[in-house]
């Protein structure tokens, strides 16, 4: 049996049909399989894979391609941060509309995240907001065109204006839509703001993508590899088990901001939706704004949900 199944993989192993059904195994082995991300903890790039980290990148900026990206959510974490007594969320929102149904009635901190107390400046850690914007993209590094990783913004590196002529990410979409450029199409230098005391980033744009490179990218955008990096948490990305004493999966450091204390009980059946920052800078918060297209103009197809639902005040 074992030589008929050596010679079944052999002959359809390098199908992508076959590539594809492999990763059902996974499932069926209980595992969630060795999904990779690039954390940006200590304001480093970090390769993980499975949880682990197996590399830090010793440069403060990476050549990237965005592939795709996932609505913005939001979070609140229920007290303050204990790196060896880690929480997961209480309340949470994957449209940053409303609480998602998954919250329990009782921990939802309000019926719309526009009339929340929790989304007050000064309801967090000095002038902060305690709960936070975040967003996940699918991205490949410049040099492995067909390595899916997930990458996890704080709000600080997606809402605001051009600093000096750097943008965070909001803005460099637009950027991007004004010069008829789409993500998908176009090297992205994603570095760090090395005067942020918290992991910050910025984007630019350092060039186009080859007819052959686009095509391979293209090819990537539908694969199950983005459409999970876009889905999954940071948790189960790290193959993070629940606790059965106290069914709360661990969160890294990178994922917890800071909020005030407060005495409610966290949630015993959470959604985790972690938050890639150590403890993130005020932002303003967004509005929802007028579109303005021009008759000729070309909508960032990738970035759309960003670029189309939010603008900054």
């Amino acid at each position: 049996m074992s030589n008929e199944l050596a010679n079944l993989a052999g002959a359809l192993a390098n199908s992508d049909l076959f590539k594809g059904l492999l990763q059902e195994n996974d499932k069926l082995a209980g595992g969630g399989g060795d999904y990779k991300r690039i954390s940006i903890k200590g304001s480093k790039f970090r390769m993980m894979v499975g949880g682990e980290q197996i590399s830090v990148n010793k440069e403060d900026n990476i050549d990237i391609v965005v592939i795709d990206a996932a609505p913005i959510a939001r979070t609140y974490y229920d007290g303050s941060y204990d790196p060896k007594n880690t929480t997961p969320p209480i309340c949470w929102s994957a449209d940053t509309k409303v609480p998602s149904p998954d919250v329990d009635i009782e921990d939802r901190q309000s019926d719309k995240c526009s009339t929340c107390p929790q989304s007050i400046k000064g309801s967090g850690q000095g002038d902060s907001r305690a709960c936070r914007f975040s967003q996940r993209l699918a991205i490949v590094l410049a040099d492995d065109l067909e390595t899916v990783y997930q990458m996890q913004l704080p709000a600080t590196s997606i809402f605001g204006g051009a600093e000096n002529g750097q943008l965070p990410m909001q803005a460099y979409a637009r950027f991007l839509s004004a010069n008829k450029a789409p993500a998908i199409a176009v090297v992205t230098n994603m570095y760090f703001d090395t005067e942020a005391e918290t992991p910050k980033l910025f984007f630019k744009a350092t060039g186009p993508l080859t007819e052959t490179q686009l095509n391979t990218v293209v090819e990537v955008r539908g694969t199950d590899a983005v459409k999970l990096a876009l889905e999954m948490t940071v948790s189960q990305t790290d193959k993070v088990e629940k606790t059965e004493a106290k069914s709360k999966p661990e969160i890294d450091e990178e994922d917890a901001p800071k909020p005030k204390t407060r005495t409610r009980k966290p949630a015993t059946k959470p959604k985790v939706v972690e938050q890639e920052e150590e403890q993130e800078e005020d932002v303003e918060e967004p509005v929802k704004a007028e579109k303005k297209k021009s008759p000729n103009a070309k909508v960032d197809e990738d970035l759309s949900s960003i670029i189309d639902d939010w603008d900054d005040e």
